[in-house]
């Protein structure tokens, strides 16, 4: 049996890895980053503790909705967060996103590893939609 695809991002910040963690569970900074390029962001909810739930609703360009949710595994302030990750449309497809925090002099790095995808196409997806996402993080950030 082989391993499910993954896939490994990582990007240097202009920002400290509480302002970065900030912008992951704060569903007022994450409604300005948490979505592809050329998306729209809708809906953010988030419950940073053990077991507590994130949702994420975004509108692509041509008004198709996006609904993402998960549930909190690991909530380390400022360095790490581990959570599900599982599409309204496909909820059995369940993934697991871990976010790893590490200061980088005045800024931070962050290493997004999304494990547990179902193939090549949807990890190659994934791979776009998370790089878009970041685009505007550091931009939010910076």
């Amino acid at each position: 049996m082989s391993a499910k695809p993954s896939l490994t991002l990582k990007r240097r910040l202009k920002a400290p890895p509480a302002k970065v963690f900030a912008a992951w569970t704060d569903p007022k900074m994450m409604i300005h980053w948490w979505s592809p390029a050329e998306f729209e962001t809708l809906i953010c909810e988030s419950d940073p503790t053990v077991g507590g739930r994130f949702r994420v609703l975004m509108r692509g360009p041509d008004g198709t909705e996006h609904d993402v949710s998960g549930r909190f595994r690991e909530v380390a302030r400022n360095e790490r967060l581990v959570f599900s990750w599982a599409w309204k449309t496909a909820p059995e497809q369940v993934s697991q996103v871990t976010i790893t925090l590490r200061p980088d002099g005045a800024g931070t790095l962050l290493t997004l590893l999304h494990e547990q995808l179902p193939d090549a196409p949807t990890r190659d997806s994934h791979n776009t939609g998370w790089s878009g996402a970041l685009d505007k993080l550091e931009r939010l950030v910076a």
